[in-house]
């Protein structure tokens, strides 16, 4: 049987009042009587009705939709990122909707544009990058995109970080008053802003200390490639003593690679990671690493977003956020050491 959809002038007739009073009532911050509100419910939960979202945005222009963008959620710290974004934003009466792209151009620039398409309210790129045409294209449309976990070096563009490069100083400076002399480092994607910034204050913090690197390879942020570089940095006659892994991600296969080797981390060779996911602490791995502030990153996102969908003129901010280094079994403390 062909279900009826039912629409807001059943609902009016249903409880005796406007169309419009329908209307104002499921629309959120629209005035309407006790009495209204009580009737129109009423009805609609008798009728079974659902108010078309899309089409109060397409009557209103606010869909109180953002679209998120996210590359690949491989990474732990995505997952956990996605949720604490959808959370913060419901909290604000939005909704997101997720689309996944390839860590390229060409591909999120598509996706791009399939959002805009949907009239969403704005646009939160998780660790991707967009083009300046791209940008200037959700600018023209009025759509405010706020760049999550990555920079552009774009001053049109707002965008949210860590402080990474602190983060990859702090790393070196850490290693080095443990006695490690012989440091590698196994690199985050090198396109990307989070990867070249951990290893050039990584680099930075070696050089004032009169240190160079052991090694150095892109891990490009995968597991694999990871467990590759691993392999070969234990396999020649001289080995590191520490190994600065660009993410977690990526430590928990060097981790993995070394135990393989017969090599206990933290004993034989320190191991340091970045952004502190949850699995970190498990027993299993219990790494030191540098805890992305993911909460204050959130917020600092969704505070910024929602400033600019309601005053456009808002100028864009670069936000960077401190992150701590979070000491666990993994990598050798120094004595008399504070973070």
């Amino acid at each position: 049987m062909e279900r009826v959809r039912i629409t807001s002038a059943d609902v009016a007739a249903r409880a005796g009042v406007s169309q419009s009073a329908v209307s104002r009532v499921f629309t959120p911050g629209a005035s309407a009587s006790a009495r209204t509100i009580e009737k129109v419910r009423k009805a609609a939960a008798e009728l079974g009705y659902r108010p078309n979202v899309l089409a109060r945005a397409m009557v209103s222009g606010k869909s109180r939709i953002i679209g998120l963008v996210v590359a690949y959620l491989d990474n732990q710290f995505y997952p956990l990122a996605l949720e604490r974004l959808s959370n913060a934003l419901q909290a604000e009466g939005y909704h997101i909707l997720i689309f996944t792209a390839p860590n390229s151009t060409d591909g999120i620039d598509g996706v791009m544009q399939d959002l805009m398409d949907y009239q969403v309210d704005g646009i939160i790129t998780a660790s991707v990058s967009i083009s300046s045409t791209l940008a200037d294209r959700a600018e023209a449309a009025g759509i405010p995109v706020v760049l999550f976990n990555r920079g552009q070096g774009d001053a049109a563009l707002s965008s949210v970080t860590s402080a990474n490069v602190d983060g990859g100083r702090k790393v070196a400076e850490f290693l080095l008053a443990g006695g490690h002399e012989r440091i590698a480092h196994i690199a985050g994607w090198q396109n990307s802003s989070t990867g070249r910034d951990r290893q050039a204050g990584f680099l930075a913090g070696l050089a004032e200390a009169g240190a160079e690197p052991f090694a150095l390879f892109d891990g490009m942020y995968n597991r694999d490639v990871a467990m590759g570089c691993t392999r070969e940095l234990i396999s020649g006659a001289e080995i590191p003593d520490a190994i600065f892994v660009g993410n977690d991600h990526m430590a928990f296969a060097v981790i993995d690679a070394l135990r393989e080797a017969g090599l206990v981390p933290g004993q034989d060779i320190s191991i340091v990671g970045y952004d502190d996911v949850p699995l970190a602490a498990w027993a299993a791995f219990d790494l030191t690493t540098i805890r992305q502030p993911v909460n204050r990153m959130v917020n600092a996102t969704v505070s910024t977003m929602l400033a600019q969908i309601e005053q456009p003129d808002t100028a864009p901010q670069q936000i960077e956020i401190e992150g701590e280094l979070i000491l666990r079994s993994s990598a050798r403390i120094p004595e008399g050491w504070k973070t």
